[in-house]
């Protein structure tokens, strides 16, 4: 949007954007109850209600394997239409993995279908997915009446069934079951990373401080842990003076073992098998988490967020999709989805799962957090969309009451909130927002809704086909979701798809539908969707396995839509 601004004031005669319209996108409705949405969702996951609930459902089926994962991908599903469906995954992930191990199938089995279910779960509500928000807005940007709460629900629940039995088909029949690896330093294969020395007598570093010696420079060198007689030191390493007999537990590139021993004049106990459970004693534990979509730490390295004092724990690989990284981590920028290998103690495993920034997938802590009003947490989403589908108050309206009721009883800090809102996406939204503005004043809505015009008309034999029109507006929404943003596809067809309406004579309500679902429902790609991302290493998925599986769902879908949209949403209005 700054370069659009740029060009017309250093161009005054091309008239794209004025201040006011470029700035437009901040106080849009669809942005603020998005943020909205996203302070409410952060309290009511707060309080642990969606697991418990989800256990609840679990533990009365029993151990019917296929019964239980059924009902497990509706609740995802169900979930999903209530709060960001990203949220969603993250709380569910760990839930996942727990059942995998309860019924002894591979991850790989069950978090793709996982994904699929909270994608195809946010088109059933208003608030299910920020596309049909975004949606929503302009229509009523551009005089047309917006989206209400559960008007998605009639497609959205054939969707819904449709896609839980094809889960159902590809979790049995079409996804492989890579092989669990039940040592988590297996996994990561740390053996030739972790090695232990031996103090010699004649070392160089006997009498000084761990801290006054460059070993991290050096040699990469990282100490997890001290063994001093019978006892173990993880905690304030840096301060301890070297002693004679100290041994020391490290992780250090193979190429550096004989330079740092010669150098440092160290023994190598090359005898010694480090297991994770010899890692981890009765104090520490080891865990995978994976870097949420909403973290502080993408963008910043290990060393840059102070990960060991801030957690007292200590990373030792990072699982970026299918590549394992093991060197010189302390200085990698972190990404979303990046699946950490992490070594924290027991009494701070709790602060790391609370944390925004790390989901956690092991050692589950399935109960209620009563904190002060939790049960307003739980009840303030659904009493916000009971009153906006009855039309007592609009959706922007509640959002932004309920996330001040939240905030005024208590029930969730402000830094919680401000945590809870994901800045890009609402940078994205508002400097896209503004798109829209400069499509008109351009008239490129009119260039590229031509195209679109003739291009069906090629499609359907020179004739006016208005299912053909309407396939094409889902398939281009979906196709191009696949490779960017579904919240940009969303701003940028809604104008295309007005003013193909204005040419064809008819209701743009069945276009704009398209548009909502084609573009919130691409599982064809990791990067298609956020959710596809976070299940990508975790699952240990390869990028076949998205085109294989999510391909034929996504035509799927796209027939069905191309069907039912104009008879629930007709043309004539």
């Amino acid at each position: 949007m700054g370069i659009l601004l740029l060009v017309s004031k250093v161009f005054p005669d091309i008239n794209i954007l004025t201040i006011d319209e470029a700035v437009s996108g901040f106080s849009n409705k669809a942005v603020i109850t998005i943020g909205a949405i996203f302070i409410m969702s952060r309290s009511l996951v707060k309080t642990g209600f969606l697991e418990v609930f989800a256990d609840a459902i679990y533990q009365s089926i029993g151990n019917r394997k296929w019964l239980t994962i059924t009902i497990f991908l509706v609740t995802v599903s169900i979930i999903s239409g209530f709060i960001n469906n990203t949220a969603a995954v993250a709380i569910f992930i760990p839930l996942a993995i727990n059942l995998c191990q309860k019924f002894h199938i591979s991850p790989t089995k069950l978090l793709l279908p996982l994904s699929y279910a909270a994608i195809f779960g946010g088109t059933l509500t208003l608030i299910g997915t920020s596309t049909n928000l975004v949606v929503s807005s302009l229509m009523e940007t551009e005089g047309l009446q917006p989206f209400r709460m559960f008007e998605f629900a009639k497609l959205g629940l054939i969707f819904l069934v449709v896609g839980t039995i094809y889960n159902l088909i590809i979790s049995r029949w079409m996804l492989p079951s890579r092989s669990i690896i039940s040592s988590l330093t297996r996994k990561y294969h740390m053996g030739r990373y972790l090695t232990e020395f031996k103090v010699d007598a004649d070392s160089p570093m006997i009498g000084k401080y761990y801290k006054e010696i460059p070993l991290d420079e050096d040699f990469n060198f990282n100490v997890l842990m001290v063994i001093r007689d019978d006892f173990r030191f993880r905690n304030n390493i840096s301060s301890m003076v070297i002693q004679e007999g100290d041994v020391f537990l490290a992780r250090i590139n193979v190429k550096d073992i004989m330079r740092f021993k010669d150098e440092m004049k160290f023994l190598l106990l090359s005898d010694v098998k480090m297991t994770q459970q010899e890692l981890s004693g009765k104090n520490h534990v080891v865990v995978e988490g994976i870097v949420s979509q909403y973290s502080s730490m993408v963008g910043k390295t290990l060393k840059e967020v102070d990960f060991r004092n801030r957690f007292s724990g200590f990373v030792l690989a990072i699982k970026r999709q299918r590549e394992i990284l093991r060197e010189k981590i302390a200085h990698i920028k972190l990404k979303f989805s990046d699946t950490l290998l992490i070594l924290v103690p027991r009494d701070k495993l709790e602060d790391l799962r609370s944390n925004k920034d790390v989901i956690v997938l092991e050692e589950l802590n399935i109960c209620l957090k009563y904190e002060r009003y939790w049960w307003l947490s739980i009840l303030v989403i659904p009493l916000i969309m009971i009153l906006a589908s009855f039309g007592i108050i609009d959706i922007m309206t509640g959002a932004v009451l309920g996330a001040i009721l939240l905030l005024v009883l208590r029930s969730l800090s402000i830094q919680d909130a401000y945590d809870s809102i994901n800045w890009s996406v609402i940078f994205l939204l508002a400097a896209l927002m503004p798109f829209g503005y400069a499509l008109k004043n351009t008239q490129a809505d009119l260039l590229i809704g031509d195209l679109i015009f003739r291009l069906g008309g090629f499609f359907s034999g020179g004739e006016t086909n208005l299912l053909v029109y309407l396939s094409l507006i889902y398939f281009i929404s979906f196709f191009f979701t696949a490779f960017i943003s579904n919240v940009a596809i969303g701003v940028i067809m809604v104008p295309f798809a007005i003013t193909l309406a204005g040419k064809l004579g008819v209701d743009p309500r069945p276009f704009l539908v398209a548009i909502a679902f084609g573009a919130s429902t691409c599982f064809m790609t990791p990067v298609g969707y956020q959710t596809n991302l976070m299940v990508f290493a975790p699952g240990q998925y390869r990028f076949m396995d998205f085109v294989k599986t999510g391909l034929p769902l996504t035509l799927i879908f796209w027939v069905i839509a191309t069907i039912l949209i104009p008879i629930y949403w007709p043309f004539s209005g």
